[in-house]
């Protein structure tokens, strides 16, 4: 059958390529091959046949002149005067990703990346469209597929439309995209000339273009896979489809919007996602451009996906994409799958696997445990690119800004190990404000990553002088009963007080102490030293109008700071004998900082319990 199919085709081809050399008699020697034909109705779907394809090369040349239009056209309006640009299209305009390293990790890149997406990709989608230029290489990449299918034919009424029609021409995009698509639904190959059609359109008119094909064919099918994949083969014209369908990523479940023909039909998120995983193989210099947003627009696919149910019309949608693709049964694992072939593009493979070791990828699918693997995922991509974490951080932070509360736990999660790689002089209000927002959340988790984010940007001396603001929301934090967020409350007043210049205010120094003085006794040993080291420091910085309120509080501490004195732990006890020295010293009790001196800590119980009820020394007491 293959074989007939094959021998009528060359007769097409044979009337096409007629020349002194080909003899029509030649034909009729192979009757066998016709024997299936022989009927009337056959013979008219030849002539069908032989008349489509002079309509096909019509349209095409169509096409070809139709940037000399829009230019004329364009020049003509000119002339007239600005046109209003339509604001449902100018806002699809996107800014890339630039970061210092993008050129250099683009020109680093190879094609290690590309197994991971052909072994996630199913038959239907991996099956590349034959582009060809000539009728030798159309025939021979029709022989290996082991079926001929009819040449591509355009219908004769949409060739009448385009040349006849009073519609401007940008209106005219859409319906062009519709016919070519319509065109491809029953063949498999794509010839240079529509491809490069494809290509101009979408470079002209990529909104247009990008929100037409996900209307018409949202499961992306194979004609739009094509079509897609024709695209993807240019890159300017990605780059600015790319841009789009990231705007439709990041409206979620719906992206509501309206073609230059009037079409308002809302387009799923999931369905820019869908096209993302099939064209990122073929394009993975766009994929640079937008890395790090294509990167945050994944996880939050996976996350959202996760901690809501989706609404029906969307879990209808992604059961014909399952079917069309033969894709997980969650969008969530579909997202997570494209979010590791898209780091495995980054030459993040080492990263990927890491994840894999640890169970990361498994824990990004659980709603309760996600933000964990957030985390160490981020910690495992900061050792491979700085440049794409600062990219994420940033776009993170825009993010974190709305207060989407299904969305700023793992957001937060990721931003707290990344913060090293940020500018903080051009970001450092919007991140304390995050910071501070959540650190008084009533989740637990949401006061941890803020107190972690937090010690670390106070290490900076240009953030710290910065925090002071967040002073009562973390001496609240200091009467909590979990260990882990006390000891990095401790953390981030101690770094405070290591930068040049800080002092610690009036107000300030008598409540600290108060609150330090009760953690002396604290069963875990580790906040025990960061608060005797900090009760130190507050002594030693605290503002001269504030040391007439702080010494009450340090004459309660004595007793406290003798029998920690004794302490098993010797680090414990040696923090403990420096803080009583310095107390005594700030209360001015020589003849206490005389016995802790010489170490004569039997006779200091003897002065403390005789001047228990007198801070101040009696004239001849003392040395």
């Amino acid at each position: 059958m293959a074989g007939t199919f094959l021998s009528l085709f060359k007769v097409f081809r044979g009337k096409k390529n007629k020349g002194p050399g080909a003899a029509p008699e030649k034909r009729l020697e192979e009757p066998k091959h016709f024997q299936p034909l022989q009927d009337d109705a056959a013979m008219e779907r030849t002539q069908e046949q032989q008349s489509s394809r002079g309509r096909f090369h019509r349209t095409a040349q169509m096409f070809r002149k139709f940037p000399r239009i829009c230019r004329r056209e364009t020049n003509t309006t000119a002339a007239e005067g600005p046109a209003e640009p339509d604001s449902r299209l100018t806002q699809l305009q996107a800014e890339p990703d630039v970061s210092p390293d993008s050129a250099g990790l683009s020109q680093d890149l190879d094609t290690s990346g590309t197994e991971m997406w052909t072994q996630d990709l199913p038959t239907s989608v991996t099956e590349d469209a034959v582009i060809t230029n000539t009728d030798n290489e159309e025939i021979e990449a029709l022989k290996n597929t082991g079926a001929m299918p009819t040449p591509l034919v355009v219908c004769a009424s949409t060739v009448d439309f385009f040349l006849e029609s009073t519609v401007p021409y940008q209106q005219q995009v859409p319906a062009m995209v519709k016919n070519i698509h319509q065109s491809l639904m029953s063949h498999v190959t794509v010839d240079a000339r529509l491809q490069s059609d494809i290509v101009r359109l979408a470079e002209e008119h990529p909104a247009d273009m990008a929100l037409t094909l996900l209307h018409c064919a949202p499961t992306c099918d194979r004609a739009a896979a094509t079509m897609w994949r024709a695209i993807g083969s240019s890159r300017p014209a990605m780059e600015k489809v790319l841009a789009t369908l990231l705007f439709v990523m990041e409206d979620w479940p719906v992206h509501s919007t309206c073609t230059s023909d009037g079409d308002n039909k809302d387009v799923f998120a999931l369905a820019a996602t869908l096209v993302i995983w099939v064209i990122v193989p073929q394009c993975h210099e766009a994929m640079i451009l937008y890395s790090s947003r294509l990167f945050v627009a994944l996880l939050f696919h996976v996350v959202i996906t996760m901690q809501q149910m989706p609404p029906e019309e969307v879990e209808n949608f992604w059961r014909a994409c399952q079917e069309e693709h033969r894709l997980p049964s969650k969008p969530s694992r579909f997202a997570g799958q494209a979010m590791k072939a898209l780091l495995c593009r980054l030459q993040c493979d080492q990263e990927v696997m890491a994840m894999e070791r640890k169970c990361g990828w498994d824990t990004l699918l659980c709603a309760h445990t996600q933000h964990y693997a957030v985390g160490l995922l981020a910690r495992e991509m900061r050792r491979a690119s700085l440049s794409l974490c600062s990219g994420i951080a940033l776009r993170l932070l825009g993010l974190l800004s709305r207060e989407e509360p299904h969305w700023d736990l793992p957001g937060l999660a990721f931003l707290v190990e990344v913060l090293e790689c940020l500018d903080l002089r051009e970001c450092a209000d919007s991140i304390l404000q995050i910071m501070s927002r959540h650190l008084r959340n009533e989740c637990r988790e949401r006061r941890r990553l803020a107190l972690r984010g937090l010690v670390v940007l106070s290490k900076d001396p240009s953030m710290a002088r910065r925090m002071g603001t967040l002073s009562p929301s973390l001496l609240e934090l200091l009467g909590d009963a979990d260990g882990e967020l006390v000891g990095m409350t401790l953390s981030v007043f101690t770094n405070l007080l290591k930068s040049k210049d800080m002092l610690v205010s009036s107000t300030t120094a008598p409540k600290l102490a108060e609150a330090l003085l009760l953690l002396f006794d604290h069963d875990n040993s580790h906040v025990q030293l960061l608060s005797l080291d900090l009760f130190f420091k507050v002594m030693d910085l605290v503002v001269e109008e504030g040391k007439k309120p702080l010494k009450l509080v340090v004459c309660q501490s004595l007793p406290a700071l003798f029998f920690h004195c004794h302490e098993k732990n010797q680090r414990v006890a040696e923090a403990s004998r420096e803080t009583l020295h310095c107390a005594a010293g700030f209360l001015q009790r020589r003849d206490l900082k005389e016995v802790v001196e010489t170490e004569k800590l039997w006779a200091f119980a003897k002065v403390l319990v005789r001047t228990a009820w007198n801070p101040q020394p009696q004239p001849g007491e003392g040395p």
